[in-house]
């Protein structure tokens, strides 16, 4: 029963290409052992990159994801090649913060999900971006991102 569930899965325990562009990214999902039961997943991407769409120049991010599931959770290596996408992608902060916790609502149709992109200096100015969904459910518990803000030198 379990080899069927994971049967149809492109890049668990396969040796894949990045995918060249997120649009290009297949995020798979698997399902929820625990449909049930309100808990939140976290994944953290703390050297995600992405491409200034102006300068073409390397951006670099802390990112943090955090989702109460329903039916599907995100499958993690799906997720990291679609990470990977963003960094030939040319996108600015907010677009990539927000964009990439919209395709994890709209594969996984979860119950809950912030993510909050804590970006490194452009320009000398750090830009933090932060989305969710709506109000956490209550009952659960949320732990804190625990990023400190950016200090540089100081």
């Amino acid at each position: 029963m379990t080899e069927d569930i994971y049967q149809n899965l492109s890049s668990l325990g396969q040796n894949v290409e990045a995918p060249k562009t997120p649009e290009e990214a297949v995020l798979e999902t698997v399902p929820n052992p625990h449909k049930g039961v309100q808990y939140v997943v976290r994944f953290t991407a703390p050297e995600f990159t992405s491409l200034c769409p102006v300068t073409g120049q390397p951006d670099f991010a802390h990112i943090v994801i955090d989702y109460i599931p329903a039916e599907k959770l995100v499958e993690s290596k799906s997720l990291k090649m679609f990470l990977t996408a963003h960094r030939n992608h040319g996108a600015f902060h907010e677009d990539c913060t927000v964009s990439i916790g919209k395709r994890i609502v709209d594969a996984t149709d979860t119950r809950w999900l912030r993510i909050a992109g804590y970006w490194y200096p452009r320009g000398g100015i750090p830009i933090d971006v932060f989305w969710q969904t709506g109000p956490a459910p209550k009952g659960v518990w949320i732990p804190d991102q625990e990023v400190s803000p950016y200090r540089g030198r100081g």
